[in-house]
């Protein structure tokens, strides 16, 4: 048996995934969460071998939820946006159903986890915090850039203009998507409209950050968690 939980914070979503789930005899469902906060507590107080977990969500995405556990089970993400793809194989997803997905194409991913658990073949769990680099769609390409390139990325209405220390690409995704693909201890939110590079920083005075000569503002809603996150390094 593989024990499971759902994570998703609509409830359309988690009965469609509770009748599917119930349809396979190898599939034993331990909880239906709707959001990342309840699974964590049902993470440690169960055993847990796969989670079906949503990506957009309120207060915690499926990301960070992930990133946060030591020892993260088997993970099928679930989620209305394709763009996230990358970030979910990236971080060695079992597999990624895009919404509205059928029984079937459920049947095959679950399939696949099972496969995973029968062989014991090992899943890796270092997912982003091994991962240096990020894929991006400019225009109709799909190019890679190295975490250790950024210098800043400026939302420009529905597009971000990644910027780097001799040139920028500016890629068509939201400002809280991008944020939610970055490793937060590489990257921090300092405004609505600026995510800086925490290790390019060079100097922070009179409400603005200075990067590769660049002053850049600091907005006051996200001044605390940027102090907070410095501190932690320090």
């Amino acid at each position: 048996m593989i024990n499971c939980i759902i994570v998703d914070d609509e409830p359309l979503a988690r009965e469609i995934l509770e009748s599917f789930v119930a349809k396979v005899p190898f599939l034993k469902l331990v909880d239906s969460c709707k959001n990342g906060f309840e699974a964590m507590k049902v993470l440690q107080e169960n055993e847990v071998n796969l989670v079906f977990l949503d990506i957009q969500m309120p207060d915690i995405t499926g990301i960070q939820l992930y990133e946060s556990l030591p020892e993260p089970p088997m993970v099928i993400f679930t989620t209305a946006y394709s763009n996230y793809a990358v970030a979910g194989f990236d971080m060695d997803a079992v597999d990624y159903l895009l919404k509205p997905f059928s029984f079937e194409r459920f049947l095959k991913a679950v399939n696949k986890a099972k496969a995973f658990q029968k062989n014991k073949t090992p899943i890796k769990n270092e997912g982003i915090k091994q991962r240096e680099f990020i894929f991006v769609k400019d225009g109709s390409k799909v190019i890679k850039i190295d975490f250790d390139n950024i210098l800043y990325l400026e939302g420009m209405k529905d597009y971000v203009k990644i910027v780097m220390k001799d040139k920028y690409v500016l890629t068509l995704i939201s400002m809280q998507q991008m944020a939610e693909k970055l490793p937060s201890h590489l990257f921090v939110r300092i405004h609505r409209s600026y995510i800086v590079a925490i290790p390019k920083i060079e100097k922070i005075e009179k409400n603005r950050v200075v990067i590769n000569d660049q002053w850049l503002p600091i907005g006051n809603s996200f001044k605390s968690g940027l102090f907070e996150i410095l501190d932690k390094i320090n």
